[in-house]
C-alpha cells in the first residue's frame, strides 16, 4: 500500500464544527475522568 487514497487526505482537514465537538467531548470525557480519580476511596 504506497499510494494513498483520497480517503485519508479528506480526513485530515476537519469543519470547525467538528473540530469544536471533538473538543468538547475530549474536555468532557477529562472531566469525568477527574471526578473518577478525585471521588474514589482509593483516591490520592
Amino acid at each position: 500500500m504506497t499510494k494513498t487514497s483520497p480517503a485519508s487526505a479528506r480526513r485530515v482537514r476537519r469543519s470547525a464544527a467538528a473540530d469544536a465537538d471533538r473538543k468538547n467531548a475530549a474536555a468532557a470525557l477529562q472531566r469525568a475522568l477527574d471526578r473518577r480519580d478525585n471521588g474514589g476511596s482509593a483516591g490520592h
